[in-house]
């Protein structure tokens, strides 16, 4: 069975409410041997419907994913190309030395998250921002973003939903107390974006820039 991502549901009902809609009034406009300016507009309109339609089950799809077992291992949370994989030092929320590594995301990859460990929900953060490219490496910052920090047993996870120019709208389902699975779905981003997770310093990573990856199923690294 097909599965679509909750907040996708009234883009895909509205759709496709209007598609029926039109297509009945072009129906019984045709069954009258009505105006062909009327045929027109509701052909037209039908057909703008449909395929807004299709657009939007395709946008919204969620389809199931393999899960990794192991210990002190990070999945990809997002679906995307890997852009930028760097060491920083995070002097807001972690205070510390990590490894930073975005994703993007481009309108037609999953736009489902998914959390890259277990662990209990820290922070939940949203920050007001601009709505430049999400390629940009300052979009980051710039940009309206979500972040969440994961507490694990021996790390702490942050993840960044960043907004781009397409994309206006970052939705995290989890709240703070939370306890969120390795491979869980937790949120969204509409309409094109990226994601930037930061990782522990000693991370492994395994992947590298330009590598296409899925969110909850691809290894980012891990921990010995």
């Amino acid at each position: 069975m097909i599965r679509f991502a909750q907040e996708g549901l009234p883009y895909i009902k509205s759709s496709l409410f209007v598609s029926i809609l039109s297509l009945a009034a072009l129906a019984l406009v045709l069954g009258f041997k009505g105006n062909s300016t009327f045929v027109y507009l509701f052909g037209g309109i039908t057909f703008i419907a449909i395929l807004f339609t299709m657009f939007f089950l395709f946008f919204f799809r969620d389809p199931e994913r393999d899960i990794p077992e192991g210990d002190n291992i990070f999945v990809s949370p997002a679906d995307g190309k890997v852009i930028l994989i760097k060491k920083i030092y995070d002097n807001k929320y972690l205070n510390e030395n990590i490894i930073e590594i975005s994703i993007f995301m481009s309108p037609l990859d999953v736009h489902v998250n998914r959390s890259p460990c277990d662990g209990v929900i820290e922070l939940v953060e949203y920050n007001s921002g601009r709505y430049l490219a999400a390629y940009r490496e300052d979009a980051s910052f710039s940009n309206e973003n979500i972040v969440m920090l994961i507490r694990g047993p021996n790390y702490r996870i942050l993840v960044r939903q960043v907004a781009g120019f397409i994309a206006r709208r970052a939705v995290c389902r989890l709240k703070v107390g939370d306890f969120v699975k390795r491979g869980e779905r937790y949120g969204i981003i509409k309409f094109g974006s990226r994601l930037d997770v930061y990782l522990p310093e000693d991370t492994i990573v395994k992947v590298r820039n330009g590598d296409k990856v899925k969110a909850g199923e691809t290894i980012l690294g891990g921990l010995l």
